[in-house]
């Protein structure tokens, strides 16, 4: 027993150590941007062992990536994110528990009409598509999960998710987390942030995109690499339409 103890409290240490360790780092973000995320880390080690997967002849298989500050990311991009990620980002407190359930309900759903179809799919000698899953995380939460946190799909990861959301809204301004995020989140292989986003898609900077361009770089954000693939598709043009209708309703920290 004493032994069992030992090792328990040994946990107990650990968990506190690894919670305060993440509390110190993100402190630390409110003078200094992340060079890195966790996210990022694991790309371009899948990159730098397996190359890109959607690179095309002549293309560079360089990273791409330019923090700039707030003030030179255009409002058109943080309006489009908003509005197409997190509608109630500046007035919630980092965690939105009505989108979980609602996306909770969604994916129980999904799940169903995805059987119904395998089975069919199967009796037609066919491989069945998988469900198609939806998450309910606020924009601090996908920043939680990025910086500091691993891809897999478990309870425990999306509990410490929920910590770390509270822990950024506690020490940051959302001024700073959209900044951190925009300049961070994924828009295609080995691209990241708004700056590089933006030279990749559009040739100019991330202060110049217009309306138009932002909504369709904000529409990429749950599968960028997919989008990456299909810039022109139907889906894209008409989600970019609605996300710009709801642009003038998002409101900037």
């Amino acid at each position: 027993m004493r032994q069992i103890a030992r090792w328990l409290l040994c946990l107990v240490l650990a968990g506190i150590g690894l919670q305060l360790f993440f509390l110190g780092r993100i402190a630390f973000m409110t003078v200094v941007a992340p060079e890195s995320t966790a996210f990022q880390r694991s790309e371009a080690w899948q990159i730098a062992t397996n190359g890109r997967a959607n690179a095309k002849r002549g293309d560079s298989p360089g990273w791409q990536q330019e923090w700039v500050p707030y003030d030179r990311i255009a409002d058109t991009l943080k309006r489009a994110v908003i509005a197409s990620e997190d509608a109630e980002f500046i007035y919630h407190g980092g965690i939105e528990w009505e989108a979980i359930e609602r996306a909770r309900q969604r994916n129980a759903k999904a799940e169903e009409i995805a059987a119904r179809r395998a089975a069919q799919a199967r009796a037609r000698g066919k491989e069945p598509a998988p469900a198609k899953i939806r998450g309910g995380s606020t924009i601090t939460q996908q920043l939680a999960k990025n910086l500091l946190l691993s891809g897999e799909r478990t309870l425990l990861r999306k509990g410490q998710e929920l910590v770390l959301a509270a822990a950024l809204e506690a020490l940051l301004s959302k001024r700073r987390i959209l900044e951190i995020y925009l300049n961070n989140v994924e828009w295609g292989e080995g691209v990241f942030g708004a700056e590089a986003a933006a030279q990749h898609y559009f040739n100019k900077p991330a202060a110049r995109l217009s309306a138009n361009e932002a909504a369709r770089l904000a529409v990429m954000l749950p599968s960028p690499k997919f989008f990456e693939k299909r810039p022109g598709s139907p889906y894209v043009s008409g989600r970019a339409s609605t996300i710009m209708a709801r642009m003038s309703a998002a409101e900037l920290p």
